[in-house]
This record gives structure tokens, C-alpha cells and sequence, in this order.
């Protein structure tokens, strides 16, 4: 479907993209190749923006260093990256003013004509997103896989026709700024606590969620997590198809686990997908993971031979539970996406051996105390860092636990890991914290993880 058959005409029309980074550089670009009047903004100077200046296209105007103000008509709507709260002076004009403010997600939507499978979720969207791509490239569809996930779909989804499909992983910041974005299959995988710094609150960050399948209609299908009551509870609230997954009960509909067998049931069909234990990547919450995985690809016609196939050999993805090497006896494990303390709760569940754990960052309102128990229950040393390093220790010393060690840099931390750690225990990167105090995202602090460990060997 036509843009304009969806309601967005961005020719000759003059837009205001916020934030600078790598979203906000692929919507100027898509819209200045449209013929689109883009003004580009950053509350960052050109000096602080560095060498990102140079992908922007000449003919997109640049504001660095400050927000401009602006007046009714000066733009049509903005395009607001994921990261820029929506209480920063452009924004909060615009709402004023009644111009719309689009997310990259909703620009990109108005110009894809392929089905899309949009997963979100607190924990898992990366690994879920990533191996549902998998189902369906191996099924022979032609597949863009985007979004959050860290390619901007809007440069991307007119490659792909109405044959063909688009799994996105998206945020709660992305759907914070839709207005007609409607998946196909919309997936919730669960809800834990996690940028309340924005949110404020957990029914607001729900409320962000499920937005999702705010569009939706019966012909959409909206996979929720049984086993989550916040995310099951949804059920009544979206006029989508509900398939259930549960990796505790055995559902009247939808995928399960029964007998040690993944199991679909879907209207009056019920056939076994595979052994449980055939899933390669391991751990609980991949399970999980994997049966909704099966639900968006099994709903979308997809054979549960080919599913079973790509559920054995799916390796996961980079920085999450990643083995980057084993040194003298000792396994050191990047799960630097691991940015709350759900997260790294459920990357301690995942080994049953002795822990050398490096936690620590910067805090996104997140409370430890669920994850200092776990500390407790896994981990043999702790090695804090960062911004919140003495929150995390103190919340983990509050429950008993006395084996912490603080460190001054991230190579420190990593070092003293390596040196501290004993032969047949795994070194754990899974901070339960954002990266943002010391590195630009988490993938730069997982690649600085790997490059340390690695220059052990040496």
C-alpha cells in the first residue's frame, strides 16, 4: 500500500527530524530522497556530534547545539528518534501547536508494502526478532530484519513487496509515536520494570507496549505471553486474534510446552513442533523466547518441519549470553544486553556453574532487590562498576552477600574478573544496567568486553 493510500504525502512537504544519531540520519535521508524540506536538530553540538554530521545529505538543514523555535506552519510533523524524550521543547511545542509527532517506526509503516511481525517486550525482542527472520528466510521468504534491532526500517521497507515480509523488533519509545502503524502479528513477550526514568510508571510503560496492536483488526493476529499476567491480561484489550504461548501450562489454544514436546494448537489442528530440549540456545527465557517465535511464523503458514530445522540450529545473537572464548578452564560469557536487572536475572538462571558476574552502569529507575537475591543464589564473586556500581552493592550486601569487589574502568572490572575467576567458573558480563555512563550503546560495550577477554590469550 501507497504512502498516500495510507495517508502521508511527504513531497514538498517541510519536516523537523530530532536527534542526530542513527535513526534520525536515515529519516532525513529517506525523506530528502522524496523530496521532503528536512531540518535535522540536536541539542548536541556539531563539535559533540563528530563524524555523524558527514551521512547527513546536503540538502537536509542541520541545527546543532540548540532547538530552534518555530511557528504554526512551519512543518507539516516531526520525526522524533527513539532515544529523545517527549518532553524536550520541539516536542512539546508541536503537541502544542497540533503538529504531528511521528515515530521512524510509524514513517516507515506508511511506506511498507510487505505484512509485518513487530515483537515487543522488556526482555528477549533481539533474540526473538532475530530468530523469527530465520523462520521465515528458511521457509524461502524474501525477509527484512529491522527496526530497534538496530537497522532503520525506513530505508529498507520499499525493497520488500506484498510477497514478501518485514519482522521489526520495536521499543516502547517507537510506539510512544504511532498513529496507524498495524502489524500483522504483533507480539508481546513480557514485562518487567525498565525505563521508568521515561515512563514513570509500570502501567504507563504497559500502556506504551501495548500499543502495538493498537490498530489491529480481526483479521491480525496479537501473540501474548500467557505465563505473564501484566502481558496476558491484554487479552481483552486488542481486536487482533489472540494466540497465547506458555512455557508452564498447557494451553486450549495456542503454543505450548506438553510432555517435553513444543506444541501448536490452533483451532481444531494441534501438531508437535519439536522436542523442547532440541532448542539450541538455552536457558528459560530463550524457551520462551523460542515459543513465540513459533507462534508469529506458525500463524503466518509456515511448516513446522522448517521451524524445527532452524529452532535446533539458531546460535542467538551478539551480546546476549555470547561465548566469546574459554581461557584456562574459564568461560567468559557477553551478555551485555543485559541493560535491567530482569535481564540479567534471567542470564544467571541460564548457568548452573560458579559465577564471576560484572554488573553495574548507568540506572533507568530500575530497583535491584530481585536481582541482589539472585546475586545471592548464583553468583560466587561480584564485580561492581560504573555509575550505580555502590547502589548495586548495596542492595546486594543488604541480602547477605559479602564477595564484592568494586572496580575504577570497564578494563579493570574485566581483568580483575579474568584474575579472580577459577577453572570450570564463568566470568559474566551482564551488567543489569544501561551502558550510557561509559559507552555509546551496549553492543560498543559488548565488543570492548570480547576484545579485552581476547587479548588474554595473548
Amino acid at each position: 500500500m501507497a504512502a498516500e493510500e495510507k495517508g502521508l504525502i511527504v513531497s514538498d512537504k517541510r519536516v523537523m527530524v530530532v536527534g542526530i544519531a542513527r535513526s534520525g540520519i536515515a529519516v532525513a535521508r529517506f525523506l530528502s530522497l522524496k523530496g521532503t524540506k528536512v531540518v535535522l536538530v540536536d541539542r548536541k553540538t556539531k563539535e559533540e556530534l563528530g563524524t555523524a554530521l558527514r551521512d547527513i545529505p546536503g540538502d537536509v538543514a542541520v541545527f546543532a547545539g540548540q532547538y530552534p523555535d518555530f511557528n504554526p506552519g512551519d512543518y507539516d510533523f516531526l520525526v522524533v528518534s527513539p532515544g529523545v524524550p517527549l518532553t524536550i521543547p520541539p516536542v512539546r511545542r508541536a503537541f502544542d501547536l497540533g503538529i504531528p509527532v511521528f515515530s521512524e517506526l510509524e514513517l516507515a509503516y506508511r511506506f511498507a508494502g510487505s505484512p509485518i511481525v513487530a515483537v515487543t517486550g522488556t526482555n528477549g525482542k533481539t533474540t526473538t526478532t532475530t530468530l523469527v527472520g530465520e523462520i521465515f528466510r528458511r521457509s524461502g521468504r524474501n525477509v527484512c530484519v529491522g527496526g530497534n534491532i538496530g537497522i532503520p526500517l525506513a530505508l529498507e521497507v520499499e525493497k520488500y513487496g506484498s510477497g514478501d515480509i518485514i519482522v521489526a523488533e520495536v521499543s516502547s519509545f517507537q510506539l510512544e509515536c504511532i498513529d496507524k502503524f498495524k502489524p500483522r502479528v504483533a507480539v508481546l513477550l513480557n514485562l518487567t520494570p525498565d525505563h521508568l526514568d521515561r515512563h514513570g510508571t509500570m502501567e504507563n510503560y504497559l500502556a506504551a507496549k501495548a500499543r502495538i496492536f493498537a490498530n489491529q483488526n480481526r483479521d491480525d493476529f496479537t501473540v501474548l505471553n500467557y505465563d505473564d499476567s501484566d502481558i496476558a491480561a491484554l487479552k481483552d484489550k486488542t481486536a487482533g486474534k489472540v494466540i497465547f504461548f506458555s512455557r508452564r501450562h498447557k494451553l486450549e489454544e495456542g503454543i505450548f510446552v506438553e510432555d517435553g514436546q513444543i506444541t501448536a494448537k490452533i483451532a481444531e489442528t494441534e501438531e508437535r513442533i519439536c522436542p523442547a530440549g532440541e532448542v539450541f540456545i538455552k536457558g528459560a527465557h530463550n524457551l520462551e523466547n523460542a515459543l513465540a517465535a513459533v507462534a508469529a511464523s506458525y500463524i503466518m503458514g509456515v511448516p513446522a518441519a522448517i521451524i524445527r530445522k532452524v529452532l535446533a540450529t539458531f546460535r542467538g545473537v551478539a551480546h546476549r549470553l555470547e561465548l566469546v572464548a574459554e581461557i584456562g578452564g574459564v568461560k567468559f560469557i557477553n551478555d551485555s544486553k543485559g541493560t535491567n536487572p530482569d535481564a540479567s536475572i534471567k542470564a544467571l538462571e541460564a548457568y548452573d556453574e560458579p559465577i564471576v558476574l560484572l554488573a553495574g552502569g548507568q540506572n533507568k529507575g530500575s530497583d535491584f532487590s530481585a536481582f541482589a537475591g539472585k546475586v545471592k543464589e548464583k553468583v560466587r564473586l561480584l564485580i561492581v562498576l560504573g555509575e550505580c556500581r555502590q547502589e548495586i552493592r548495596e542492595a546486594v550486601e543488604k541480602t547477605g552477600f559479602q564477595s564484592v569487589l568494586e572496580a575504577g574502568t570497564f578494563e579493570d572490572a574485566v581483568k580483575m574478573a579474568a584474575a579472580e575467576a577459577r577453572p570450570g567458573e564463568i566470568v559474566l558480563l551482564s551488567p543489569a544496567c544501561a551502558s550510557w555512563d561509559m559507552f555509546k550503546n551496549f553492543e560498543e560495550r559488548g565488543e570492548r568486553f570480547k576484545e579485552i577477554v581476547l587479548s588474554l590469550r595473548r
